[in-house]
């Protein structure tokens, strides 16, 4: 009866050892992309701005229109 209660844990405790993977394998990221713009970001308003600003600035106003 030792001998068989002893093949028995030996069976059980052989079955948990080999249960599951032997290497860690790590998930597979998922790359999530940004979707693209329509119509560009911009950022060419910011030269145009301060280059109309020192057009402003340096022009001389002696009354008259440009209209």
């Amino acid at each position: 009866m030792k001998r068989i209660l002893a093949t028995f844990a030996a069976i059980m405790a052989a079955k948990s050892a080999f249960a599951g993977a032997v290497t860690f394998v790590a998930p597979e990221v998922v790359a999530i992309e940004e979707p693209a713009r329509m119509g560009g970001s911009g950022a060419w308003l910011i030269p145009l701005i301060i280059a109309a600003v020192i057009l402003l600035a340096v022009t001389k106003k002696n009354g008259t229109t440009l209209l």
